[in-house]
């Protein structure tokens, strides 16, 4: 008889520990203020908007070759605009949004190599890393990082890195907002003949020197994912692309085919025209970086102590008491503010709270007046 344990899907991590948060902040005059969520809330860019008007798009299969050649062209034009290294038109693939793609990667590299069960991420992350490795029946391996919250590989036991399938690092990090020194990443997995797979969503969020890419250290063993979910407010709409090596990328378009995984031809147009426009892009950069650096001062105000992160829209706010669940109450309490606490990211985040700047012109102004009030 098998003693194998069917798979029970835990709750939403954030969606969970929130619901006590919420009850305190809406006491507060205005009601409560949600930043636990990177959820955009600025306007679509009126050149996608306009992009989405042609109704045909939505009777046939999203056919990806009718936008292959197009597609192509507009991803390589942004990473040499943006990250000064190129994408080969081969060397692309266009995904559903990339938590779907971050999620199933480890299901599919299993397929490819079967000998390697582990998937190494970085110790404070996004959950769906390590809850990808777990629906593909593997092991979820945490990587220990810096006091910069850069990745440390250093650290690896060289068991874990033998039995590797894949590692994924993320940079900008969510929630740190740390930046990988990726020349050492990359010859590292080489080394080790493991594939680094850089999750780079907010790598237009870069506040601390030029946007970094894997791909800027060659292709191969790598793959990039990159997301117009943050960049173009386009959340909702679900359009994501990895690019890098020849191989990894062909084996992931060819069974992704067989999933049925098809990105809408709403959203191909869409990805192709916000790719090929910066303009909305550096509008949005402003208005994070104001918003940051707005909520700092707001916290100031009130004793708690943050600092400008290296990359992406998150504060990640150390508790003065290294206790995430206390910072997270005294700013519902306080400010009417809804944070994560940290330890949802990794055990080592039990000190800290996450914050996203998404948050209004007339949210931060009732921050700043609770905040001199208090």
């Amino acid at each position: 008889m098998s003693t194998q344990k069917n798979f029970i899907p835990p709750p939403m991590p954030i969606l969970s520990r929130v619901i006590g948060l919420r009850e305190k902040a809406d006491l507060l005059s205005g009601g409560a203020i949600d930043l636990s969520v990177g959820n955009p809330i600025d306007p679509v860019p009126e050149v996608i908007v306009e992009s989405l008007k042609n109704h045909d798009l939505a009777r046939p299969y999203p056919i990806s070759a009718k936008y292959e050649e197009e597609m192509g062209e507009a991803i390589n034009d942004w990473a040499q605009r943006q990250l000064k290294t190129a994408v080969q038109s081969s060397d692309y693939g266009i995904c559903i949004g990339t938590k779907e793609f971050v999620a199933g990667a480890p299901n599919v590299l299993k397929l490819r190599d079967s000998s390697r069960d582990t998937v190494l991420y970085p110790e404070v992350a996004y959950p769906s890393y390590a809850m990808g490795a777990e629906l593909a029946g593997c092991r979820a391996v945490p990587v220990a990082m810096d006091e910069k919250w850069g990745i440390d590989v250093s650290s690896i036991d060289p068991q874990d890195a033998q039995r590797a399938l894949m590692m994924w690092i993320n940079t900008p990090g969510n929630p740190a907002g740390g930046l990988d020194d990726l020349e050492t990443v990359v010859q590292w997995g080489r080394e080790n003949k493991v594939p680094i797979f850089s999750d780079e969503c907010y790598v237009e969020f870069t506040w601390d020197g030029p946007p970094q890419s894997v791909l800027q250290h060659g292709t191969e063993g790598v793959v990039a994912v990159h997301s117009l979910s943050k960049r173009s407010n386009l959340a909702g709409l679900r359009f994501g692309f990895y690019a890098g090596d020849s191989e990894i990328v062909k084996y992931f378009r060819d069974i992704r085919r067989h999933q049925g995984l098809m990105v809408s031809g709403h959203a191909q147009v869409a990805g192709i025209t916000a790719l090929g426009d910066q303009a909305h892009v550096d509008v949005q950069r402003d208005r994070y970086e104001s918003r940051l650096q707005r909520l700092i001062e707001v916290l100031s105000l009130i004793g708690v102590e943050a600092e400008m992160p290296r990359g992406s829209f998150y504060l990640w706010v150390p508790s003065p008491k290294k206790d995430s669940d206390e910072l997270a109450l005294q700013l519902a309490e306080t400010l009417g503010i809804i944070s994560v606490p940290g330890e949802i990211y990794g055990a080592r985040g039990a000190s800290h709270v996450r914050l996203a700047a998404i948050v209004s012109e007339d949210s931060l102004s009732l921050l700043e007046k609770r905040a001199q009030s208090a």
